[in-house]
């Protein structure tokens, strides 16, 4: 239901639009329980839907102003009901949607300009927003409950579905991989650590700033645009190395020694520590890999397959004991589609590089070796072994039983969720604005109290 985390793009549009209403007089125009809704809540939320492309099934001041109303019956009772969310979690979530509008507009003054406020109140604007976002979800789940499934209800679910409503499940794919990683050659490591040192040898003279030396030479691009700044992050935010040295600075005036991570290695400065959480600025640097030791590796996976076609071992003992994917190969290589934890794909949900190479083979073919660019800027090596292939079809109860289980849990949990909001109107002090009262909501069940 709710859609109110604010991205870059419907949190500047959403503020100009505030800013061009200046003249116009703010209002109440719903209340539910002891929160009042204003017209900017609603032109602001309007701004956001128009951002995301979404449609106004009516009078948009009716819709949006409804989707509020019923967000606040939900932190109603999960205030009443003394429903808890976890801070720490908030913050982090705070922290990584202001780096984003940050790395967008290119700095954290930009962000105020556009936004008309400081860093302070839109970090607290943040804070409340996705606060209230995790505290109606804890709620649903408490609505919910646990939703029992057993196969005669899918099966009654499945035959209740009119012919034209039975749903279209894509064309699924089931990778296996092996990769490797080419060996860094031990004069570009050095040439790496002697930059750093060089850095580090110019900040500590005073011949430069460390955020000067940031913004010239870092190899991170989320944070060498704002002078290296990571922003307040807790130890769970950073890989390990990182980590362990970050929170053991203390003099903001001294530079880390260097610290290898799986990203590269960094120097990094001490800003400030809150608590449980730290910010710093560092440089990144990535050792540049040779073309000879990615053909190296091309040339090694050739045989690896040739050896698998010939029978020699299985594509999965090589994928246990060959490859260097830490998340596949305890698997037996099978990928994993993290966004349903299933290790089913649509084609255009694997990474693009095995998508390409996956689009054409066949169902046991084992594909030729190719590079694939990680997360983390690196490059490796691997071969795809095309494990099954799912054609496109109408779902049926043989085939596509787990899906199926998730559209039926997926409308209980509406229904339940539909029910909980009937009943509340009821039981909830409600007052809206005379001139909305004859919108057509989509709850028409409100009671509305009449304004003294």
């Amino acid at each position: 239901m709710n859609k109110y985390i604010i991205s870059f793009i419907c949190a500047v549009s959403a503020f100009v639009s505030i800013e061009a209403q200046d003249n116009v007089i703010d209002q109440v125009e719903w209340v539910v329980g002891d929160k009042a809704i204003l017209r900017s809540d609603i032109e602001e939320a309007i701004q956001y839907w128009l951002s995301n492309d979404r449609r106004f099934d009516g009078d948009p001041y009716c819709v949006v102003g409804e989707d509020l109303a019923v967000q606040q019956l939900f932190l109603h009772q999960a205030a009443l009901d003394s429903i808890e969310v976890d801070e720490n979690q908030i913050m982090m979530q705070v922290d990584k949607q202001m780096d984003a509008v940050i790395q967008r507009v290119g700095s954290k003054e930009k962000m105020e300009e556009y936004m008309n406020l400081t860093s302070s109140q839109i970090r607290e604007m943040y804070r409340e927003q996705i606060y209230n976002y995790n505290m109606m979800g804890q709620m649903k789940n408490k609505i919910v409950g646990d939703i029992k499934v057993s196969p005669a209800l899918v099966r009654r679910y499945y035959n209740s579905l009119p012919e034209d409503s039975i749903p279209y499940v894509p064309t699924m794919f089931e990778v296996q991989i092996l990769t490797q990683e080419p060996e860094l050659d031990r004069e570009e490591v050095e040439r790496v650590k002697e930059d750093l040192r060089d850095y580090t040898e110019r900040i500590n003279n005073g011949e430069t700033s460390f955020s000067s030396m940031a913004i010239l030479y870092s190899q991170d691009p989320g944070t060498a645009r704002r002078g290296g700044e990571v922003g307040f992050s807790s130890r769970a935010q950073f890989a390990p190395e990182f980590a362990n040295v970050a929170f053991n600075l203390t003099d903001p005036n001294k530079v880390s020694k260097i610290v290898e991570t799986e990203y590269g290695f960094h120097i990094m400065q001490l800003i400030e520590k809150r608590g449980d959480r730290v910010n710093v600025r560092h440089i990144l640097r990535i050792p540049r890999i040779s073309n000879q030791s990615i053909n190296d590796k091309l040339a090694r996976l050739d045989s690896i397959a040739e050896d698998i076609n010939n029978n020699l071992f299985t594509f999965e003992e090589g994928a246990m004991h060959i490859s260097d994917d830490k998340e596949t190969r305890n698997n037996r290589g099978i990928m994993y589609n993290k966004m349903t934890s299933s290790p089913r794909f649509e084609l255009q949900e694997l990474p693009v590089e095995v998508a390409r190479v996956v689009d054409g083979m066949q169902v046991g073919e084992i594909s030729a070796p190719f590079t694939i660019m990680q997360n983390n800027g690196k490059t490796v090596c691997a071969i795809v072994k095309l494990k099954s292939k799912v054609e496109g079809h109408k779902a049926s109860l043989k085939d596509d039983y787990d899906t199926l289980k998730e559209l039926y849990t997926a409308k209980k949990r509406d229904e339940k969720v539909k029910q909980w909001i009937e009943e509340k109107q009821k039981t909830t002090y409600v007052r809206i604005n005379k001139a909305n009262r004859d919108c057509e909501f989509l709850y028409p069940g409100w009671v509305f109290y009449e304004e003294k």
